[in-house]
């Protein structure tokens, strides 16, 4: 057997009893090399001390495992989405009609809205009906046919709109605004 290392565990548990691991709790790691390749292993302390049949180690090493920190949630919560469309299209956002569009389409891919049909206005445009899933409410959101450069400005403005939106400062902002 070769060295030992400190390396992190990849797993989160014992890969022989599946226990998950605690802050702080040593692990030992063992590589083996199986028929289809090299195998790592990473293993609480009752489990390494069990025999291993029919693996051979190739090198083992003990660490310490440390819970990840957690990832920030940068999601938009659903329901600030919905009232921030709501919103917008209550008051006439004439002018925010690229952040209308994008805002249900976001939802709908969400499943929050349901594509219900899509119609021609009389100036040609295409106007795409959506309908809520849960109340089955309908909006008529006129499709603005955005161009691939435009997208960057709407994600900045539907993240100053969140920001603006938010309730409470428990909820999470989306993200950091583009760099001009």
């Amino acid at each position: 057997m070769a060295q030992e290392w400190n390396i992190r565990p990849r797993a989160t548990q014992c890969s022989a009893c599946s226990a998950a691991f605690t802050d702080g709790q040593t692990y030992n790691t063992r590589l083996t090399f199986e028929m289809d390749g090299y195998t790592r292993g990473d293993f609480c302390e009752s489990c390494w001390d069990k025999p291993h049949a029919g693996q051979r180690g190739y090198s083992s090493w003990k660490g310490v495992f440390h819970t990840p920190p957690a990832e920030p949630d940068h999601r938009v919560r659903k329901e600030t989405a919905e009232e921030l469309l709501r919103n917008l299209i209550e008051k006439g956002g004439s002018s925010r009609r690229n952040v209308i569009y994008i805002l249900a389409v976001m939802l709908e891919r969400q499943r929050v809205f349901v594509e219900r049909e899509v119609q021609q206005t009389e100036s040609g445009q295409r106007l795409v009906v959506y309908e809520h899933k849960r109340t089955g409410e309908t909006f008529a959101i006129i499709d603005p046919q955005l161009q691939l450069a435009e997208i960057e400005t709407v994600q900045h403005e539907i993240m100053v709109l969140l920001a603006a939106s938010r309730s409470d400062a428990d909820t999470p902002l989306v993200a950091t605004p583009p760099a001009s």
